[in-house]
């Protein structure tokens, strides 16, 4: 069975049983909840922030007060183990980084969703998980699977994803044409046009992050995929440091050389703001940009802006990541939780964000007419969906650390010139192997 089909299976047969059977329990599914308060845990994030213009709604609706506790993404992860420590905690639903989820589960911090799916007073007969992009649901939502994070037997659905993102390469279009250049399709024709992009039109040819830590490990991962590379081989032995983890990296570093001044200290937010603010003619990252370009209150680039699938390498590989929702397990209101977690994931609040915004996590919204007119770039989403990896990453619990202590060190250390592409990651076979082995994996 091919994965994607488990996905949909699994999630159809999970909320298949015990279903509401009548119109009038439906209605009183948040009739008891009424009056209660979910405590919300959220990232300064675009997608979120196009959610909180529809939040009210959701009182409005079912009575349930939500209190929004919005923190930056770097302070989040320490904030959230903290209080799913607690006998009970002050959150009730929390906004992960796909990264986290291993680790949640591993710890056992974090609800798996089946019960309330399969709960008659709280699952929405209409909701329809199958519509749910797959892929998405996969990387975002699943846990104990096969390497204990993709789809297949053993997975569980711990949590939904939200502000889920892939891959997709944003470019001048005023540019392109200003020099009658050609989009690159394959990473030779990329690599060329760098250069050529700097000296002709004098900004950066293409913004990225590379902030130390998980900023400069997500920006190398967009070009050791497509290149064919990963993080370990199937005995979970490392060989980042081979020769295309070494190409992908020596590519990054061109991007910085021919990139916008201060790439090694960007995060998301600089690198979307250097393309937003016209200081970059190229932007290889999320599909959250899709929001950003032409709001005129974010983007000097209002209209210039075309959209094309990741160039290729040895095969086509888009990123899967981004965020999602779960429930902790110290939970005050949990099943308040669960309705809010259905309510924004639904079809007519998925495509409601989208419309300010937000970014899509469901098929039908991607195809919705309306916002396909407002959003023509979503049928090249639609395309790069198809060349998503469920395995861009190893969201093995003790990723986060790799991730961060580790791969996002000796990186930057290249990046900033401190170290050779070679030796850096060479440098780094040992603490990563090091790390696995205190986690349990024999390597």
């Amino acid at each position: 069975m091919k994965r994607r089909d488990f996905v949909k299976g699994a999630s159809a047969a999970l909320i298949g049983a015990g279903l509401p059977p009548g119109r009038a329990l439906a209605e009183s599914r948040h009739a008891r909840y009424a009056g209660q308060t979910v405590t919300f845990n959220i990232p300064a994030h675009p997608h979120y922030d196009a959610m909180l213009r529809i939040l009210p709604a959701f009182t409005r609706e079912t009575g349930i007060q939500v209190e929004i506790d919005k923190l930056s993404m770097a302070r989040m992860k320490d904030k959230q183990l903290l209080e799913m420590a607690k006998p009970q905690g002050d959150y009730d639903l929390v906004s992960y980084v796909v990264m986290w989820k291993g680790e949640y589960v591993a710890k056992n911090l974090i609800h798996p969703l089946e019960p309330f799916f399969k709960n008659a007073a709280l699952a929405d007969p209409a909701y329809d998980i199958q519509d749910i992009i797959p892929i998405y649901l996969e990387n975002i939502g699943l846990v104990g699977g096969p390497k204990g994070y993709l789809a297949g037997p053993g997975a569980g659905l711990y949590g939904l994803p939200y502000g889920a993102e892939t891959s997709v390469l944003a470019y001048r279009r005023d540019i392109f044409a200003r020099h009658n250049l050609q989009l690159p399709t394959n990473y030779d024709e990329f690599a060329r046009l760098l250069p050529v992009l700097k000296d002709k039109e004098g900004i950066g040819a293409l913004t990225s992050r590379g902030q130390a830590g998980h900023q400069c490990v997500h920006a190398w991962l967009l070009h050791l995929n497509p290149l064919g590379g990963s993080i370990f081989d199937d005995q979970w032995k490392p060989r980042f440091n081979d020769e295309v983890g070494i190409k992908a990296l020596k590519f990054l570093q061109e991007v910085v050389a021919t990139g916008p001044a201060g790439i090694p200290a960007y995060g998301q937010g600089e690198s979307n703001t250097a393309f937003l603010q016209g200081q970059a003619a190229m932007y290889l990252d999320s599909t959250l940009m899709s929001g950003l370009v032409n709001d005129p209150a974010q983007s000097k680039i209002v209209g210039k802006v075309g959209w094309a699938l990741h160039p290729m390498g040895v095969r086509r590989a888009s990123q899967s990541g981004g965020l999602g929702l779960a429930i902790p397990k110290n939970a005050k209101n949990a099943d308040a939780a669960f309705l809010l977690m259905q309510w924004l994931t639904a079809r007519a609040q998925d495509k409601a964000c989208s419309r300010v915004g937000g970014t899509p996590v469901r098929s039908s919204t991607m195809l919705d007419a309306e916002l396909v007119k407002k959003y023509p770039e979503f049928v090249t989403f639609r395309e790069a969906l198809k060349y998503a990896n469920p395995d861009w990453r190893p969201i093995v619990p003790m990723w986060d650390k790799i991730n961060v202590q580790a791969l996002g060190v000796g990186i930057s250390e290249a990046l900033t010139g401190r170290k050779t592409a070679e030796r850096a990651l060479d440098d780094l076979v040992a603490p990563v192997t090091q790390i696995m082995r205190e986690g349990g994996y024999k390597v």
